[in-house]
């Protein structure tokens, strides 16, 4: 199991870098985003390509940042639901979730990408809009995020085994509603002590 933490520690150093560099992608889409509207409003004259630019800024940040995001814990779940589970439940539904819901979308989007991809990536493909740019780098974009959200459903799997079998500490612990009204309760009485 020790193998498989440490395979689970590289893919989320990997996947923690990456989601914090590439918020520096929005900031681009925006200055992108600012430059052609002063453009054109300046000189009447504009490009398709940067407007596309701002598209593939903005898609490569939210494609790339979603792996971060589950690395985070911070995806999106139904919390009145499974804020009302102990916590062994709540890693056995994320378990569950992982395995028969996320890892096969996944994997088959990546599947089905990689042909996507290579062939328009031989054939030069381009927007058809005038003065576009080529597409098989939004098309690349959209490989590397399912790659890289599959990647971290990997480790989100080895973790939740390696925390069930009590093999390591829980790095998001999750405190159910009746866990956080019993921890304010505690708080309130020690405050209220001479």
């Amino acid at each position: 199991m020790r193998v498989l933490i440490g395979i689970s520690s590289v893919i989320d150093a990997v996947n923690e870098f990456i989601g914090k560099w590439i918020s520096w992608l929005i900031l681009a889409s925006i200055l992108v985003s600012a430059g052609n509207a002063t453009i054109r409003k300046i000189f009447d004259t504009s490009s398709n390509a940067w407007l596309e630019l701002q598209w593939y800024l903005f898609g490569a940040a939210f494609l790339a940042a979603a792996a971060y995001t589950l690395k985070q814990n911070e995806h999106i779940r139904i919390d009145i639901v499974y804020g009302l589970f102990s916590r062994r439940i709540q890693h056995w539904i994320d378990l569950v979730g992982h395995i028969l819901f996320l890892m096969p979308f996944a994997l088959l989007m990546v599947f089905y990408l990689v042909p996507y991809v290579s062939v328009s990536y031989r054939s030069g493909e381009m927007s058809t809009n005038a003065g576009g740019l080529i597409i098989w780098p939004a098309k690349a974009m959209l490989l590397t995020g399912f790659f890289l959200l599959a990647w971290q459903g990997v480790s989100e799997i080895i973790k939740k085994i390696a925390i069930m079998n009590g093999n390591m500490d829980d790095p998001n612990p999750y405190v159910t509603q009746h866990e956080q009204a019993q921890l304010e309760g505690e708080a309130l009485v020690e405050e209220l002590k001479p």
